[in-house]
């Protein structure tokens, strides 16, 4: 019995049968009871089909789909989200009205009777460079020459000459002198003046007046000492109104920044009647002022300097800046409003001549705002001593007495009460306010004292 189409080369009855093979390839005999079966397909190794290479158009293109699909799946949650967010934040972000229905945004002025700030669009960059040509011509720089006294190693009294730098503005002609205001402290124990113009020339000036309760001077330079060049190339400065002034306006400082030459500096009115307590500890002197704020920058060397406006016009009298190292960009300047009257009665009024020198009789001592602070007291002049037979004796001034007052002007230390009484003569009558300690409280007291002559 043939088995032709078994490809393993056996029968079925294979617990009965044995296979031989002789090789792949070569005809392979099965036995079943001792009778050959020739006739059948040998076995060969099957044969591994070759893989034909697909091309595998989709391979790209599946990974874009599914770029795709991911994207899309992400919209349709970002979108759900949102959604939801602005439902949770309807109730935020709009007002009820009507019993629930959509209002106007809560950041929008729904309410008429406020109005709403407007919009400017008249804020352009400015360049100030012509207003500093026209102005810096009336703008100088002050050299001070002074002695300043100290004592040595083996207790005695020595001096030694130190110069300092300031500002000034020409303010005025006369025909004789021409006038230049400053600073006190820029002037302070000067014992030697010089004035350096636009054009460098370089002339001695001298003090014509000073007024340390609001730091201001008044320095005058002889017109023949003047040269002609000097005289064309220099300008008398065009004064504004610090009145006037709102905050954020433009300003610009002009000075002598550091004994380097003028130099200018812009920024604008941070705040108006600024209440500064300023203390010079060169001077020994101090006073409180309403001043102008400004984030100009206002170096050593710019006081006595110009503050300027946008049409270059004197706003203000540069005066000290407030140095520290948590502190950038506040300076002070005296209004110019403040200091017109007092610069005007600098100018006009003359000392005496001393032969006529007046003498009030008291030995004082200053009380600075620290000291009034701390012991509850008033800023002012406190009468230490009254001296025997004098003017202060014989017209009711009292140990004790603070004088704040001189003929209705503001005294603040021994240094002003002294320069003030150099406009008097011996004779005149003039009114001193004092503030006098009552049971602990101080009340003000006005008292008509006759100047004595001082000898």
């Amino acid at each position: 019995m043939e088995y032709q189409n078994n490809i393993y080369g056996q029968n079925p009855d294979q617990q009965n049968g044995q296979n031989q093979q002789n090789g792949y390839g070569q005809p392979n005999y099965t036995y079943y009871n001792n009778n050959a079966y020739q006739n059948y397909t040998p076995y060969q190794e099957p044969q591994k089909e070759k893989k034909k290479r697909e091309h595998k158009s989709n391979g790209f293109g599946k990974k874009l789909m599914k770029c795709a699909a991911l994207a899309l799946v992400f919209g349709l949650v970002a979108g759900g989200v949102m959604v939801g967010v602005q439902y949770a934040a309807a109730p935020l972000l709009q007002t009820s009205n009507n019993g629930g229905s959509s209002g106007q945004p809560v950041l929008s002025n729904s309410d008429k009777n406020i109005t709403s700030t407007s919009v400017s669009n008249t804020y352009v960059a400015v360049d100030v460079s012509d207003i500093v040509e026209e102005v810096m011509p009336s703008i100088v720089a002050i050299t001070n020459i002074s002695e300043t006294e100290y004592r040595s190693f083996w207790g005695g009294s020595q001096t030694y000459e130190s110069t300092s730098c300031g500002s000034g503005i020409i303010i005025s002609n006369d025909g004789n002198y021409l006038y230049i205001v400053t600073n006190n402290h820029v002037i302070n124990g000067a014992k030697t003046l010089t004035v350096t113009f636009a054009d460098n020339a370089t002339v001695g000036a001298e003090v014509k007046g000073a007024d340390p309760s609001m730091d201001l001077a008044v320095v005058k330079v002889d017109l023949n000492s003047i040269q002609s060049s000097t005289m064309d190339a220099i300008k008398i400065a065009t004064i504004g109104s610090s009145d006037e002034l709102r905050v954020g306006e433009a300003s610009i400082a002009i000075g002598n920044a550091l004994g380097y030459g003028q130099s200018v500096t812009m920024g604008v009115i941070s705040a108006l009647n600024r209440t500064v307590t300023v203390s010079d500890s060169n001077s020994g002197t101090s006073y409180t002022a309403e001043l102008i704020q400004t984030d100009a920058a206002i170096n050593p060397g710019n006081s006595g300097g110009a503050l300027l406006n946008s049409k270059g016009e004197v706003i203000g009298i540069n005066s000290v800046k407030y140095s520290d190292t948590d502190v950038e960009g506040i300076g002070y300047a005296i209004p110019i409003d403040k200091a017109a009257p007092i610069i005007e009665e600098l100018i006009t009024k003359e000392k005496v001549d001393k032969s006529d020198s007046s003498y009030l009789g008291i030995a004082g001592v200053d009380v600075t705002n620290d000291v009034a602070g701390t012991y509850n007291m008033p800023t002012g002049v406190f009468v230490a001593q009254v001296l025997e037979n004098s003017a202060a004796e014989q017209y009711g001034i009292l140990p004790g007495d603070i004088i704040v007052a001189f003929e209705g002007k503001e005294i603040t230390t021994m240094e002003s009460l002294t320069d003030t009484l150099e406009y008097y003569a011996a004779g005149t009558t003039v009114e001193i306010t004092v503030m006098r300690s009552n049971n602990g409280q101080y009340e003000e007291k006005v008292v008509e004292v006759v100047l004595g002559r001082k000898n």
